[in-house]
């Protein structure tokens, strides 16, 4: 099994913008690869960056890949059509002097195809004159592999069809994978928060993915996989836009459950494509990783009931079902204890009303001592008040 992990473009962290600085930010984050945008446009002035990463990225075995022009119309009139071969053609200039091993691109609307046959053949015999196209350009000058040696080397771009998130874009599983099945030189790129969004939210589980790579399995016979990952907010059978995975819910969880338990016979590319770029990469790396873990905890586990087992001359099978009788006789057991336990009867309500509350004899004492006091207290304070007033010279001020 082996797995590259790496984010959509130049980091976000990354100090500088170039693409070799974001080349050597995402290797000091233990990724392994990335993908150049070029989402509108190649712009000349960018060579010189491409040619620098491709250098590096030949040294370093470090898994270099481009993303074509978003808004594509390959499915549309010849004018349309020919415009969209015009970017795509500088799109492959580009992976050629990158040494892209992946190069991605779009079908666009269905236009005035109708699904199915028409539009299929249409998008396959375009993809097979692309084919074509990056073969002439990687094998175009043997002057040119000193300056490109992996041109010598190394094999043209994979040319990969991606699927689409939106009901009037082609560019569903079925459709992309009939067309990569006969045309040769493309991969799908399953893009999973598409292909969750299309479906309606159809990646949940393992058994759910699972169930996704055994199709393409099953319909191209590949091993090698080339995918996008991202949350996505999407409504009615379309996504909106990209989110970062913990918002969403499409959970990567699932996804390296499956990479780890049952995913052993994959190749796989994980690009992130979330707006987190590559801190949803790392993320993706750490759910991989204790995924790896939680299956060595399950299997360390395994290994010391065969051998308590093996200890006691019994199978795996039968230590399970003895500590399964053993512990449903705890549970009996604690049943009957709880029920043996006496409980003080309650005293009635009118038992409670004739009950009256005993005071000890000294506290009485001590309560009439005080009310004594206090009477005597007043009593002095009378008499004394009365002499403020009686006075036996009184008759003498008049």
């Amino acid at each position: 099994m082996s797995v590259k992990i790496g984010p959509a473009g130049v980091p976000l962290s990354c100090k500088g913008r170039t693409i070799v600085e974001g080349m050597d930010d995402i290797i000091s984050l233990g990724l392994e690869t990335m993908e150049v945008q070029t989402v509108r446009m190649v712009a000349p002035n960018h060579f010189e960056q491409y040619w620098q990463a491709g250098v590096l990225a030949n040294k370093t075995d470090f898994e270099m890949n481009l993303h074509g022009p978003y808004y594509s119309e390959l499915l549309g009139n010849r004018v349309e059509r020919n415009r969209s071969l015009t970017k795509i053609e500088a799109a492959m200039q580009a992976a050629k002097t990158i040494n892209a091993r992946h190069l991605t691109l779009h079908v666009g609307h269905y236009g005035e195809m109708s699904r199915g046959v028409e539009a299929n053949g249409r998008a396959a015999t375009v993809f097979s004159g692309v084919v074509d196209r990056i073969h002439e350009i990687w094998n175009d000058d043997d002057d040119e592999y000193p300056v490109f040696p992996w041109l010598k080397e190394g094999t043209p771009s994979k040319i990969g069809v991606e699927t689409s998130g939106r009901q009037e874009l082609w560019g569903t599983l079925e459709e992309v994978l009939e067309v990569v099945n006969h045309v040769e030189g493309t991969i799908p790129v399953l893009n999973l928060a598409h292909i969750h969004a299309r479906g309606h939210g159809r990646l949940r589980t393992s058994e759910d993915y699972g169930e996704l790579f055994d199709q393409v399995r099953e319909t191209i016979g590949t091993k090698n996989f080339y995918c996008h990952f991202s949350g996505v907010d999407h409504r009615g059978g379309n996504a909106s836009h990209y989110t970062q995975i913990k918002k969403s819910d499409l959970n990567f969880e699932p996804l390296a459950e499956f990479i780890v338990e049952d995913g052993g016979w994959l190749d796989i590319t994980l690009i992130s494509d979330s707006p987190l770029l590559e801190h949803d990469a790392m993320f993706m790396l750490q759910q991989i990783e204790r995924s790896k873990h939680r299956q060595l905890e399950q299997k360390a586990r395994e290994d010391r009931r065969r051998v308590l087992a093996a200890q006691q001359n019994l199978t795996p099978e039968e230590l399970a079902e003895l500590e399964k009788a053993e512990a449903e006789k705890r549970v009996i057991a604690e049943k009957e204890a709880a029920q043996e336990i006496k409980v003080e009867p309650e005293v009635p309500v009118e038992e409670q009303k004739d009950v009256k509350e005993e005071v000890p004899a000294d506290e009485k004492t001590t309560k009439k001592a005080a009310k004594t006091s206090k009477t005597t207290k007043g009593d002095d304070k009378a008499e004394d008040d009365d002499d403020l007033f009686a006075s036996e010279d009184d008759d003498d001020l008049f």
